[in-house]
């Protein structure tokens, strides 16, 4: 894909874990997570104006234009290279919104990323990067385009090689702000840090946790009741500051056969691990 007319894929990402370092002098909070890439995106595509403005054709509900991450992310591109030209951004949306799922980072991530190749820009993947950590903690993950062990508030990244592995993601009927998760009193912030080592040998020994899970499920029931259905086909955790729940498979056949004992009461689909992001080799 490298022209107006293309579909721009943003891909979702799920935590395999997160802890909690740490509170910072600036209010943000000391993270340790890895992030994954899976197979469900959003889809933007991109048309060319004339007269420098920045439009979202189909925004969201209950979100100013302005405040829309996509378009913030065309405008700070535009500052910050001092481009003229304006674009009309269509959003369809896959990802759920507020479910720990990365949907408006990633938006703004391919937007970043679309936009610098659109433009004839020339921002190397760094400088795009730099970009992303004005727009969120997580929306540099989907620029640097590669399964990532993350530091920092989450932009410290180091790539890492994840095997194939297939995942049932459940979607409870609430939205997750994330702000009110990590300003809750009772969440734990003294997760003593790990190294990456460290990582892969909770992956095989099941050692890993989401500080922020039991915050979330103590608030919201159906999260919890939602984590308590998964944990009975397997290890599951809940992604980011939810509500999306998840459990891991080896195989695809495996995923769905868990899939298909699902209660009707209940949403959820069968995902793919990505190896890296779509996009990743437009930019260098």
């Amino acid at each position: 894909m490298t022209g107006w007319q293309d579909a721009w894929p943003a891909p979702a990402k799920l935590n395999l874990f997160l802890h909690v370092t740490g509170r910072r002098a600036d209010g943000y909070h000391s993270l340790q997570t890895a992030f994954r890439l899976i197979d469900l995106a959003d889809t933007l595509r991109f048309e060319a104006r004339a007269d420098g403005r920045v439009t979202l054709l189909r925004p969201l509900a209950g979100v100013p234009p302005e405040q829309d991450l996509c378009v913030r992310a065309a405008t700070l591109l535009r500052a910050a290279t001092g481009h003229k030209g304006g674009v009309a951004i269509d959003l369809v949306k896959r990802i759920p919104v507020g479910g720990g799922l990365g949907g408006g980072s990633s938006d703004a991530a391919t937007t970043l990323i679309a936009l610098n190749h659109l433009w004839s820009l020339g921002l190397k993947r760094g400088e795009l990067q730099q970009l992303a950590l004005k727009l969120g903690a997580d929306v540099p993950v989907f620029v640097f385009g590669k399964n990532a062990f993350a530091e920092g508030i989450g932009e410290e990244l180091s790539p890492l090689e994840l095997p194939q592995a297939w995942y049932l993601l459940l979607v409870p009927p609430v939205q997750v702000p994330t702000a009110s998760v990590f300003a809750a009193p009772e969440l734990t912030r003294e997760s003593k840090p790990i190294k990456i080592t460290a990582f892969f040998d909770g992956l095989k020994h099941r050692s890993l946790h989401n500080d922020l899970e039991p915050v979330v499920c103590k608030r919201y029931p159906e999260v919890a009741r939602h984590l308590a259905w998964l944990k009975q086909h397997g290890e599951a955790r809940m992604s980011g500051s939810g509500a999306c729940v998840y459990a891991e498979f080896s195989t695809e056949s495996a995923a769905r056969a868990a899939h298909a004992q699902l209660p009707p009461a209940m949403h959820g689909f069968v995902v793919r691990g990505l190896e890296r992001h779509p996009l990743h080799g437009l930019s260098k």
